[in-house]
């Protein structure tokens, strides 16, 4: 079995743009490639929140967010792939979303971790209506921003459950 995918067509990896849209390779392994850019999104997590507080995440989470939708638009465009599994700038954010109540707890990491995964493959409403009708990089983006909202609510309250 063959571990790493081939790029998209039209995208060189050394581009800025495919480099933050694949997360630096990570969406180009196989398989399940946006569980593979979800796993890699949580240590940087930690990392942003041990050095500057949940403060320090959200930044994190608009800087990346907002760049992300450019990355993706212009892998998107190149590449001629709608959405392309390989991008999983997406997933990372989502997944940041989801970790923002979690502190640096590491029960609450699961939880989100588990949470983000299973809303962003079931795509509740309003996730699947934004994967459905909107294009290009936003597009790509704003169904996991949803489920990253939905999972911080689980996290959230998995907190109040979980923690004394």
């Amino acid at each position: 079995m063959q571990v790493l995918r081939p790029l998209p067509r039209g995208i060189r990896l050394g581009h800025p743009a495919a480099l933050l849209a694949l997360w630096f390779g990570v969406g180009l392994v196989r398989p399940a490639p946006g569980t593979w850019g979800s796993a890699c999104a949580l240590p940087l997590a930690a990392l942003l929140v041990w050095a500057g507080g949940p403060w320090a995440l959200a930044v994190g989470i608009a800087l990346v967010g907002g760049l992300g939708v450019w990355a993706a638009e212009v892998v998107e465009r190149r590449s001629g792939e709608s959405d392309a599994d390989a991008v999983v700038v997406d997933e990372v954010v989502g997944q940041w979303i989801a970790l923002l109540p979690a502190g640096l707890d590491p029960k609450l990491y699961a939880v989100g971790f588990l949470a983000f995964r299973v809303i962003d493959i079931v795509k509740p409403w309003p996730a699947s209506l934004a994967d459905r009708r909107v294009k290009g990089g936003l597009g790509v983006m704003l169904d996991d921003v949803v489920a990253g909202l939905y999972a911080a609510a689980i996290v959230l309250l998995a907190g109040l459950w979980l923690t004394p």
